[in-house]
Order: structure tokens, then sequence, then C-alpha cells
């Protein structure tokens, strides 16, 4: 792995050692420091904050340029799982379904750069973290929160119903575990951005995930955005979810397959023949044998 996957590790692993606040709280001290340990332990926000600006300090002064723009993201995504934890451990039963959202959302970020520096380290730029992926991302992260809150409000025991959000993590591990497969087999073939001119070593893959699905990646996606408004029991944005990730997927993967009857031809036409794309209702594009416009 690439020396930049190294330090995001290790800033992520940094980030969660917010996670230490339990040593506090659980721990003995001496005299001398009891007062400032008490308040701390009876204050576990100030003691993440303060946590943060200390890690943060750290990578100012070991880390310049892309680095420390590296770092301070993996920084981010740890710290923030780690306070996902500490919300699901010791906020009330209402708000815990959060928490468990924030570990699966911070983990499916940082894990997109790793995987990525571990399979495709030449593409590997700070866009792999897919924290500014798009303006419709964030603004349906944003309405994921915003349900979430008010409905939280309004009907607080809607949000104690675990094992709703129990199959929303078992959906979103799913999910997890068929697109990083899907990166880590395609290893080089894999881009977060679709290409439309086939580079010199860039070959259909066709084993592993991609013998199950034409597209992985997109199902493995999927099935995570899905799972997570069922963590947060939310079912606006369930719904909501479903729908837009169906739509969206739809036209990506027409798209892509275009570029991929051009980059393959016939060798793409059986395989597309042979295996489904992995999305219900969605076949992918349809290949017009006699059109003189599709030929190659």
């Amino acid at each position: 792995m690439i020396r930049q996957g190294h330090i995001s590790l290790q800033s992520f692993l940094l980030g969660l050692g917010m996670l230490s606040y339990f040593i506090l709280a659980c721990g003995s001290w001496s005299p001398g420091l009891g007062i400032t340990v008490e308040w701390l332990k009876e204050r576990p926000w100030a003691y993440c904050g303060g946590f943060y600006l200390l890690v943060n300090i750290i990578i100012v002064l070991i880390f310049r340029g892309l680095e420390w723009q590296v770092a301070v993201r993996g920084c981010f995504l740890g710290s923030a799982c780690g306070v996902g934890i500490i919300v699901t451990t010791l906020c009330e039963a209402s708000y815990r379904v959060f928490g468990w959202y924030m570990v699966v959302l911070t983990f499916f970020h940082y894990s997109e750069y790793l995987t990525t520096a571990i399979g495709n380290p030449r593409t590997l730029s700070l866009d792999s973290y897919l924290l500014n992926h798009s303006w419709a991302y964030g603004i349906a992260a944003v309405a994921s929160w915003t349900e979430f809150f008010v409905e939280r409000w309004l009907l607080p025991d809607m949000k104690k119903v675990w094992y709703v959000s129990a199959i929303g993590i078992i959906i979103c591990l799913w999910g997890e575990i068929i697109r990083k497969s899907a990166m880590l087999t395609a290893k080089t073939n894999f881009n977060h951005i679709v290409q439309t001119k086939r580079q010199e070593n860039h070959e259909l893959v066709t084993w592993g995930t991609y013998k199950l699905f034409r597209h992985p990646s997109y199902v493995g996606w999927f099935w995570w955005s899905v799972g997570t408004q069922l963590i947060l029991v939310n079912p606006l944005c369930s719904i909501a979810y479903t729908l837009a990730s169906w739509s969206f997927f739809n036209e990506r993967i027409n798209f892509e397959e275009i570029t991929l009857i051009n980059f393959f031809g016939e060798k793409y036409l059986d395989y597309q023949k042979r295996v489904g794309t992995g999305l219900p209702f969605i076949k992918g594009y349809q290949y017009n044998h006699r059109s003189p416009s599709n030929s190659q």
C-alpha cells in the first residue's frame, strides 16, 4: 500500500482514539488530577472536542501539503466514527440508532479511500474519500438527518424500534461486502469515475463478484444507501432513497454499458447475456445490432 494509504489509516486510528474517553471514565486517577478528570467524565462532549483539537494540532505538526489533507480527512472520519460509538453507548435510547448510523457512514467513506489505496493506488486522490461526491448526495444526507431529528422530536419511541435498525445494519454490511469485494476484484480496472476512453491495461472483469452481478459496486452502494435509512428508522427517506438510488443507477448503468460495449464489443455483449446487472428491474443498455449508430 502506498504512503498516502498508510497516512490515512494512521490518522483514522488516531481520530478513533476518541474512544479513550471510556478509559478516562472507568479508570482511577491520582488525587492531583481528580477535579479535572471528574469534570471531563461528566462532560464527554467536552472531552471529544478537546481530543479532536489536540490530534489535529499533532497532524498539523507532522504533515504538510497533500499528506496533511489526506490525514485531516482520515482523522475527521475516525473521530466521527468514535463519536458514533459514544453516542450509541451513552445517549438515551432514541438517539442510539443515530450513533450506529454515524459508524456505518464514516466507515463507508473511509473504507472507500483505503480500498482504492490497496486495489488501484494509481487513481487514488482526495476524492476517493467520496466526501464531496455531489450536491445531490449532500442534500440527501441532510434530508435524512432532518427527518430523523424531526421524527425523534415528535415520535421518540419510533426511533427505539431496534430490530428495524438491526436489519438496516445487516443490509449495509451486505452492501459493503459486495462493493469492496468488487473494488478489490477489479483492482486497476475499477474507477470511481466512469471512463469514456479505454486505458491500455483495461480488461473486462468477469470473475469473482462479477460472476454474480455485472455491476457489483453499484449493487453494494444501492443496498448500503437503503440500509442507512433503515438504521435511522426513516420511513420517508427509506422510500425516497430507494427510488432515487434506483433512478440514478439505472441511468449510470446504461451510460457505462455503452462505453463497455465500445471498449469490448461482442465480448461484453456475451457477458451481458450471461450475467444480470444485480439491481431489480434494471436490465442495462440493450444493444441493437441492426442500428448503424451503435455499430463498432
